[in-house]
């Protein structure tokens, strides 16, 4: 069982404020899918990646938005309990500081 399964609340620290996101992560059969929801859309992850590591379950993915801006985003966090923490890059723009919290199982 992956230990990102669940819904999520994340906030990304951005140079224009923090703005906060809804993500579903689903494990169906140790295959995960996931999407987010925030800023008026909903959008599909893709290429997501979960292993274990000393520190908790490493999970990275890739996002496409076009809200506030067009950017494809890539994250890479880990999950500790109902914790997660980690950043989100899009392209060239410098990391994003990520953290998130489970609301539900």
């Amino acid at each position: 069982m992956n230990t990102i399964a669940g819904t999520w609340l994340l906030r990304m620290k951005t140079p224009v404020g923090t703005i906060e996101a809804e993500y579903r992560f689903e494990d169906e059969g140790g295959v995960i899918r996931a999407s987010a929801s925030g800023g008026g859309e909903t959008t599909a992850l893709t290429d997501i990646a979960a292993e274990d590591s000393p520190d908790g379950q490493h999970v990275a993915w890739r996002q496409s938005i076009t809200r506030p801006l067009r950017l494809d985003l890539e994250f890479d966090v880990t999950v500790d309990g109902d914790a997660l923490a980690g950043e989100s890059r899009a392209g060239r723009l410098p990391r994003t500081r990520v953290t998130g919290e489970r609301i539900t199982a």
